[in-house]
């Protein structure tokens, strides 16, 4: 039993840690855009920012692309794309869950130069030149495996939770796609929010607010399309604790999903195109290096043309050797954009009438998305709006990614944040559908979630069913042209039994109860669904035993069977059991475009690990390879340094030429096969030149903490002859400091025996250190005599080390009696004659006092 005490003691001790180790763990939010990424790391005791890549920036280009058997991520990835149009992969968040045969891939093959592909489950996927294919879910999940790596970086330690950024209108396909590949990224999905619900926290974590709510719109200009989010804030009071918080309300949203920044591009680049076919009469389309160029210096002028008039567009070698150039005003851009200036405002206009609101209710209108500085997506909010009601007061770039951030750390009880809580909400309306009761006829179609429906919610629908059937969840109206309206079918079973069961015990009229849940990322599932029938009370049905009334019974005999009876009735079934309910099973069932089964992902899984390996070991093989040619060149500097450098001074012409000589050959050899070479090989290679050493010679035996080579030998020499002095320094003061103490010790010694008193030290202690002492002066003798006859170039006949470790053991032994305290002397009461004791004991009563002490 002790053992097994000590076993479940051990368990709670394993699991107590995972749970804290758990609770502890830090969180990355996301900013998953169409052009760029950015991302923030929770994590106690880290600053709260955004998360910088490797190049020090504060967000990185949505890219991954391959370089030969090289993969790139960021703006290197996104540099590929005119050299490797085939091989680099961007604007992924388009094709995020869409079917192969939608207009979203038709208009993404318009601005990429990726092949694509159509996968088994109608999805897009995308090969590269060499014909190796990857889904959209991998590439995506590449790029947040990268972001992973740079958050473990910095906050030194796994991270696993993520909160990601979603546009709301993004269908149950859409936002099963992203928490697919944060999955395979080796991710877990603590929320997913909506952008602009996001840049509301962010909006509120620095502001406070009344009880009356305000009332502003989220405008979100961003690369693939444009939304609008009316959100109310305001102050209110927890009717439990009566502490205030600030509570977030989305109201409404408006969208357009073809109108953003990257639509902008596109029309940039046709005018790019029209002035290259009409100076040089060449057909660039049907040159992918060459669109891709124009596609990056469509982007470049863009910019430009945000705060200038004009622009030039420069491209050197664009296409068929042709170097372009040419002049592009912003008169002219926004006259090819001119039917995109009202879709610029229409988003916000549909937000208002979903939250049936009108301009007069708003405060403001809080610009973000880095389209927003784009002076016609200005112009066309202004002119909707009103100058006065435009508000730039969060960071365009970087405010979602916070907010997310902010919202991640408000649902962990790790971090304390400003109390904020959120209510988002859906906006397309859901419905189910399932069979009627009677075989073969119509399909009944009901509203379960309409648009507006607030996340978390659950609704009860009731059935009048007898056998097994199925619940198909879906979309009434089309939320995307060419994507499937069917979100999943839930198949619930077991039925007939339930019902058989619920009647047994007295059920009226049983029905079937399912729950539909929208959770707070946004998704919708049948949760749970049971059997329910009001048993009928057995006082009203005549319920129970009966006993014939003709046959006599006695009493007692009765009384008793029917309390044996009551107690197997009590242990068959649990005590407060709901009789009324049984539990059904539900299956749910997706279609071919639903989310990556469990097998898939694993494997997919397994195919970005097995590319991390061969990335680790092809990194591993390059540090063999730079580290063995920074090897070389050291030593060849060495050799080459002149007479009178230390490493000539402390060498002999013998070592020194046969390092020569092992150096060229191993020289000779990395020119010839040093590409083509493995890592051991590398490493072998140069543990050879490290062991051209004199194997036999004395010093590798008493300096093991020196490599056996040749090289650092002769570099010890020269450390030695700097390091000697202070080292000797070092041990001759502590034997003068131990010959010191030693003299005034031993008279300590003896003047404590004179007077009687106990001394801090022993004589055999005092002795012992003078031996010690003796012992280290003769070694240092020795050594010293030794390393005067040594020259320069041979091996130093006392090491510096072992001197400092000598003196210091001599420093512990001094330092021990040192800091000894001087004993106490105890004071012993002096002991009365024997017989007086006895005669006095013998005379004194028990409890007498004794005379003449009775002041104590």
């Amino acid at each position: 039993m002790p053992g097994l005490s000590l076993r479940k003691a051990v368990t709670f001790f394993v699991l107590f840690a995972a749970v804290l180790e758990s609770s502890l763990a830090s969180i990355l939010a996301v900013d998953y855009g169409s052009d760029w990424i950015k991302a923030s790391l929770m994590k106690p005791g880290v600053p709260f920012d955004v998360l910088l890549n490797k190049d020090s920036k504060r967000k990185m280009q949505s890219s991954v692309a391959w370089k030969k058997d090289e993969r790139l991520f960021g703006s290197d990835a996104a540099n590929m794309a005119s050299r490797f149009p085939e091989d680099s992969f961007s604007s992924l968040k388009y094709i995020q869950g869409a079917p192969f045969n939608s207009d979203i891939v038709t208009y993404f093959t318009s601005i990429s130069t990726a092949q694509i592909s159509e996968t088994d489950r109608k999805t897009v996927a995308l090969k590269q030149s060499d014909g190796t294919e990857w889904s959209t879910e991998e590439l995506v999940a590449m790029q947040l495996s990268y972001i992973k790596k740079l958050a473990e970086d910095l906050a030194g330690e796994p991270v696993n939770e993520v909160v990601l950024t979603v546009p709301p209108y993004f269908s149950q396909l859409e936002r099963d796609s992203i928490t697919d590949a944060i999955e395979i990224a080796g991710l877990r999905t603590l929320v997913l929010v909506n952008d602009g619900t996001a840049v509301a926290v962010n909006y509120a974590m620095t502001r406070t607010f009344s009880t009356n709510p305000e009332y502003h719109v989220i405008y979100d200009a961003g690369a693939s399309s444009t939304r609008a989010t009316v959100v109310s804030f305001a102050a209110v009071e927890d009717p439990k604790t009566k502490a205030s918080y600030t509570q977030i309300n989305v109201l409404g949203v408006g969208y357009d999903r073809n109108t953003g920044g990257t639509e902008l591009d596109l029309r940039l680049r046709d005018i790019l195109i029209d002035s290259f076919m009409s100076k040089h009469r060449r057909d660039i389309r049907k040159d992918k290096r060459g669109m891709a160029k124009l596609w990056k210096e469509a982007g470049r002028v863009k910019a430009i043309l945000s705060a200038n008039s004009d622009a030039m567009s420069t491209v050197e070698s664009v296409a068929f050797d042709i170097d372009f150039k040419t002049k592009v005003t912003r008169s002219e851009f926004e006259n090819a954009c001119k039917d995109l200036h009202s879709r610029f405002a229409r988003p916000i206009y549909d937000a208002l009438a979903n939250a049936e609101f009108s301009l007069a209710n708003i405060s403001s209108v809080i610009l973000t998305g880095g389209n927003s500085r784009t002076p016609m997506v200005q112009a066309a909010v202004k002119a909707a709006v009103g100058e006065d009601r435009i508000a730039l007061n969060v960071n365009a770039d970087e405010s979602a990614v916070l907010g997310a951030a902010l919202y991640g750390a408000s649902l962990s009880r790790q971090f304390k944040t400003k109390d904020i809580r959120v209510t988002d909400i859906l906006i397309h309306d859901i419905q189910a559908s399932y069979l009627a009761s009677n075989p073969g006829t119509r399909t009944i179609h009901t509203a379960i979630l309409p648009a507006g429906s607030k996340h978390g919610a659950r609704k009860t629908l009731t059935f009048k069913r007898e056998e097994d059937f199925s619940v198909v969840l879906n979309y009434p109206n089309e939320v995307m042209s060419g994507f499937p309206r069917e979100i999943l079918e839930a198949k619930i079973v077991g039925i007939p039994e339930a019902i058989d069961n619920l009647v047994e015990r007295g059920a009226i009229d049983p029905v079937i109860k399912a729950t539909v849940v929208l959770s707070e990322s946004g998704f919708v599932s049948v949760g749970d669904a049971i059997a329910y029938g009001e048993i009928k009370d057995d006082s009203i049905t005549g319920g129970g035993d009966q006993v014939p009334l003709e046959t006599d019974v006695d009493e007692g005999a009765l009384k008793d069977e029917k309390m044996e009876k009551d107690k197997k009735d009590k242990a068959k079934k649990p005590l407060g059991k709901d009789q009324s309910t049984i539990p059904l099973e539900v299956e749910i069932v997706y279609n071919s475009q639903g989310p990556l089964s469990l097998v898939a992902k694993r494997a997919a899984r397994e195919r970005l690990r097995a590319l991390d390996n061969m990335e680790m070991s092809r990194q591993l093989r390059e540090e063999a390879h730079n580290s063995l040619e920074g090897y070389l060149y050291k030593l060849r500097d060495l050799l080459n340094d002149g007479p009178e450098t230390p490493f000539i001074k402390c060498s002999q012409l013998s070592e020194r030429q046969t390092l020569s000589d092992k150096l060229s050959e191993i020289t000779a050899w990395l020119h010839e096969e040093g590409d083509t070479a493995d890592r051991l090989q590398l490493w072998e290679k140069r543990s050879a030149l490290e062991l051209v050493s004199f194997r036999g010679r004395r010093l590798f035996h008493r300096l093991p903490f020196l490599d056996r080579t040749l090289e650092k030998p002769i570099v010890h020499r020269y450390k030695e002859i700097e390091s000697f002095p202070q080292a000797l320094n070092n041990s001759q003061k502590w034997n003068w400091s131990t010959r010191l103490f030693l003299t005034q010790a031993r008279e300590n010694v003896t003047a404590d025996a004179i007077a009687g008193v106990p001394s801090k030290w022993t004589s055999q202690e005092l002795d012992a250190l003078e031996k010690a002492l003796k012992e280290h002066e003769s070694w240092l003798h020795d050594g010293v005599e030794r390393q005067k006859k040594t020259k320069m170039n041979e091996d130093p006949a006392i090491d510096t080390k072992e001197m400092q470790q000598r003196s210091k053991m001599l420093e512990q032994h001094l330092q021990r009696l040192v800091k000894r305290k001087v004993p106490k002397v105890k004071k012993t009461p002096a002991k009365p004659d024997a017989n007086e004791s006895s005669s006095t004991e013998a005379t004194q009563a028990p409890g007498d006092s004794q005379p003449g002490h009775d002041e104590l």
